[in-house]
């Protein structure tokens, strides 16, 4: 067993497999302690380095580009702070790192570990059901749906179009960029529909806009990766066909529309009439904030057949 325990987390080598184990110091970022340890097979990892400085050293863990749905989901765009394959590590304990290093690097050498992208994700990603309170709004992940419940600060478009649920079928990918601190992040949910939607995040009903903390904004990551965990790896959806094409986009929009059109009793005897005044309702707000200009044409026909689609 090689192990190297420090303020900053704890890493444990017993032949087969890396387990991570984030500090309880204040000084670690919330979202790994959040995110909590992680069992990284040794057939998941690329190489391992330590590097030395001048008051402490780090301990860097690549993987092999496609084992994991954190690193898919995240892009190498999470803060080094909170990136769970780095290890700070005072300088006196240089030499247990380079141990642990070594360690690491001598069975990928004995096992023959391939470099290659791997072609199936090789960590779970978070467990569910998760959920992650943000600044424009919370997102909740059960596992077979993505549900987003906007805050009374988000854009009155999305308020208008009530509780986003997204089914995980209708998903084609997930897209994330953290909230900076000096510019604003997203997490946004691309559907089969939304696919080739230009709206900004602030206005688009599918994605959640990162303006406030960004200490609790970056939680948003669990939940990308964790719907990403479930989604056909990237390897499969390269070798599928493209969907999403305007027709299909143009029909799912008269589709929605024509489902909005009154039925009469004995076609829908049973339709609640709180569903269809709610409906009603937000259609009249999207039909205001059309004409007093605060939607584009694109805007309120995307926004519109987003309400439908609900219905």
């Amino acid at each position: 067993m090689a192990e190297i325990i420090q303020r900053d987390g704890t890493w444990a080598f017993d032949g087969s497999t890396v387990r991570i184990t984030p500090g309880l110091h204040r000084s670690v970022p919330l979202f790994r302690q959040t995110y909590g340890e992680i069992a990284v097979p040794l057939e998941a990892v690329a190489g391992v380095v330590y590097e030395p400085e001048r008051k402490r050293g780090r301990l860097r863990l690549r993987l092999r580009e496609g084992a994991d749905p954190l690193l898919q989901a995240t892009g190498g765009r999470l803060p080094d702070a909170a990136d769970p394959y780095r290890l700070s590590v005072d300088i006196d304990r240089s030499g247990v790192a380079e141990y642990v290093a070594e360690e690491i690097r001598h069975a990928l050498l004995i096992e023959q570990i391939p470099k290659e992208p791997a072609k199936a994700y090789l960590l779970p990603g978070p467990p569910v059901p998760v959920s992650v309170r943000s600044s424009d709004g919370t997102v909740s992940f059960d596992g077979a749906r993505v549900r987003i419940d906007w805050s009374d600060t988000s854009d009155r478009v999305k308020r208008a179009t009530g509780p986003r649920i997204i089914g995980l079928p209708d998903l084609v990918q997930v897209e994330w960029l953290p909230n900076s601190g000096y510019e604003d992040g997203f997490l946004r949910f691309v559907t089969h529909d939304s696919v080739f939607s230009k709206l900004p995040p602030e206005k688009d009903p599918f994605a959640l806009d990162l303006w406030g903390s960004a200490r609790r904004d970056l939680l948003t990551a669990l939940v990308a990766t964790a719907v990403m965990a479930r989604l056909p790896h990237p390897s499969v959806r390269a070798a599928e066909p493209a969907r999403g094409d305007p027709p299909r986009l143009l029909a799912a929009v008269q589709d929605s529309v024509a489902s909005s059109r009154p039925q009469t009793p004995q076609a829908s005897p049973t339709a609640p009439q709180d569903l269809h005044d709610v409906l009603l309702r937000r259609l009249r707000e999207l039909g205001e904030l059309h004409r007093d200009g605060v939607l584009t044409d694109e805007e309120f026909a995307t926004t519109k057949a987003a309400v439908l689609r609900d219905f």
